[in-house]
């Protein structure tokens, strides 16, 4: 099954951190998308590019309605013709395997939406 097919579970504040191997698994599941580290917080960003400012505004929308449908959410960052998406767990401050459902969702949405 595609990581992108599988739900995305409540996350308690003692759910495990993926470890380093999950990591490596994960990412290959999720082309494009890279572990950053920002204040301590292992995180997982990557940035769409897009023509102009419309479409990456109308981009982050359908990030926003994905993540409200999932109670899950990211950073989004727009500026003209780029959107930055940065998925992590605020609960366990780090990595979940929800973060990279949703940033498979986050790939999947940007394929259909250049279509």
């Amino acid at each position: 099954m595609a990581i992108s097919r599988e739900h995305c579970e409540a996350c308690r504040a003692d759910a495990p951190k993926v470890s380093e191997e999950e990591e490596v698994n994960l990412l290959s599941e999720t082309p494009g998308w890279k572990i950053i580290e920002r204040d301590a917080i292992r995180q997982l960003e990557k940035v769409y590019k897009f023509d102009n400012f419309r479409d990456a505004i109308a981009f982050a929308n359908q990030v926003g309605e994905l993540a409200e449908t999932a109670g899950h959410h990211p950073a989004l960052l727009v500026e003209w013709g780029k959107v930055t998406v940065t998925w992590w767990t605020h609960k366990i401050r780090g990595l979940h395997r929800n973060d990279f459902i949703m940033a498979a969702r986050t790939n999947e949405l940007e394929a259909s939406s250049r279509n």
